[in-house]
């Protein structure tokens, strides 16, 4: 293993090992840079193609109004904006670490970059959004299923929450069991879940479901 190799797999590890909040946002700190090219390139990550393709072929209105709610260094963003592979003019992304908004913001997709902490209570109005969607941030050492209500609350009725979770935390935090309530009680309507290769090099998958919101 190269010593690149072997500083990228200790920062990843780090990542998805986290204490708290503050540990993760020093790991994001120093992996921000570098994030894109280790992450797509090296390690072939995969996920937010496949959420952000699953998200356009049921949000078809590129003027919606869509949050991209962990955004890291844009990559959601930046796929959905792409006239290529999207064309969506209305993004906002939102993450706790500035120095991945910073990231993003060098992108250029986003209409507005919001700092916010997904595991309280966000200060965006109810209803705000068209569509959501949240790629690597429910994972082991982020967000816990609790946070997949307050994406509900900012979601309007008829609109679409898309979002991937690493299989190992699906299983480990019973994700299953969240989805299945919010379901039973009117929040949402699941329209797809399927598993998906999360990291290639890593062997890793995910569950993306996509829900469309309904709330009682």
């Amino acid at each position: 293993m190269s010593k690149h190799e072997s500083e990228r797999k200790e920062i990843h590890d780090r990542v998805l090992n986290a204490a708290n909040v503050d540990a993760l946002a020093d790991a994001y700190a120093e992996w921000a840079p570098r994030y894109d090219a280790d992450l797509v390139q090296e390690m072939g990550y995969r996920a937010y193609v496949t959420a952000s393709e699953l998200l356009a072929a049921h949000e078809t209105d590129l003027e919606a109004r869509i949050l991209d709610a962990g955004c890291g260094t844009g990559l959601v963003g930046a796929y959905l904006a792409d006239p290529a592979t999207g064309g969506y003019t209305r993004i906002d992304g939102l993450d706790y670490s500035p120095d991945m908004l910073a990231q993003a913001r060098s992108k250029g997709v986003y209409a507005d970059l919001l700092q916010g902490d997904l595991t309280g209570t966000l200060g965006i109005p109810s209803d705000r959004y068209d569509a959501v969607i949240s790629v690597g941030t429910f994972t082991l050492g982020h967000v816990g299923p609790a946070a997949l209500e307050e994406l509900v609350r900012i979601t309007r009725p008829g609109g679409h929450i898309c979002f991937t979770v690493r299989s190992e935390a699906w299983e480990r935090h019973d994700y299953q069991a969240v989805t299945d309530r919010l379901e039973q009680q009117g929040a949402w309507q699941v329209v797809e879940d399927m598993e998906a290769i999360y990291i290639e090099q890593e062997g890793s998958t995910c569950r993306i479901c996509l829900c469309r919101v309904g709330k009682p």
